[in-house]
């Protein structure tokens, strides 16, 4: 099993001393996530031969490890020009991660939940064209379902997952999205999804959140009421409503041997001991 950090707090570092601060808190993976010198949100990477090779080295001088390129495209977008703009983008950062040594990939369906169905063929045509690329390099594809996506649900998402039907490309079960992966349940059963997940889940997003449907809706209010916003939250395990000892004995029980990133993201103000605490939790619960 690989215990992996996103850096994403820690973002406005330079990267080499990111890497390396990732190092001194005491991880040996990184899950590379959206940088805007990089790899930004939904446009074409930055990342020249320059920056790659920096990247290596300073991997290389470390020991730490990619455990995973995260990048996040449009490539569920029903707007034609956004999707083939999206599939360019996703083709140069499969050349970098292989250039990087990186084995794995992951990232979000994307789409709109209101045009889900339309925004499914979009997905399907993008995988048409990436799937090989994916196979010629060697490089497996984690997906998760996110709120505000056109699959938010988790066995929707597990299904969809299977339906790519390639033993390389896999589910990542992200904790924080636990109460937007449970529907329209009132509650989750995190030990249910996990299982539904079975031999399919590879990949563990690891932070807490607070439950958006509890207090009959009125956890949190938003204005104009109806709004179709979705919220959650990233934060350290036991600052939310996430059932811990439910999801980390199924993850036991699973025998599960992936990549657990840790991704929390509410506290870059204090992101290193925010890192460090959730590293200690994580390797004492998957140790147990």
């Amino acid at each position: 099993m690989k215990i992996a950090l996103d850096p994403f707090m820690l973002r406005g570092l330079p990267m080499t001393t990111m890497v390396r601060t990732v190092v001194d808190i005491g991880y040996e993976y990184i899950e590379l996530s959206p940088r805007a010198e990089f790899m930004p949100f939904f446009l074409h990477p930055r990342a020249d031969d320059a920056k790659v090779a920096e990247l290596k080295k300073v991997l290389n001088e470390t020991g730490v490890q990619l455990a995973s390129v995260l990048p996040l495209y449009r490539w569920s977008s029903t707007d034609e020009a956004e999707r083939q703009a999206a599939v360019r983008y996703w083709k140069r950062m499969i050349e970098v991660a292989a250039e990087l040594d990186c084995p794995l990939m992951n990232s979000e369906f994307n789409g709109r939940p209101e045009a889900a169905a339309a925004s499914e063929a979009a997905f399907w045509r993008s995988m048409e064209e990436l799937l090989p690329i994916f196979e010629r390099e060697g490089i497996a594809l984690n997906l998760e379902a996110h709120p505000d996506d056109f699959c938010e649900v988790n066995a929707p998402a597990v299904d969809l997952v299977r339906a790519i039907n390639k033993p390389w490309v896999n589910y990542v079960y992200c904790a924080p999205h636990t109460f937007h992966l449970s529907g329209d349940e009132p509650s989750a059963d995190v030990a249910s999804m996990l299982h539904y997940a079975g031999d399919k889940l590879a990949h563990l997003h690891i932070a807490d959140s607070f439950n958006h449907k509890g207090s009959s809706g009125l956890r949190y209010i938003l204005n104009p009421p109806g709004t179709p916003a979705r919220i959650h939250q990233h934060l350290d395990i036991g600052q939310g409503e996430v059932d811990w000892d439910a999801f980390f004995s199924t993850v036991r029980e699973l025998k599960f041997d992936g990549v657990a990133t840790v991704c929390v993201f509410a506290w870059e103000e204090r992101a290193i001991e925010s890192s460090t605490c959730m590293l200690e939790r994580v390797r004492k619960e998957l140790a147990a």
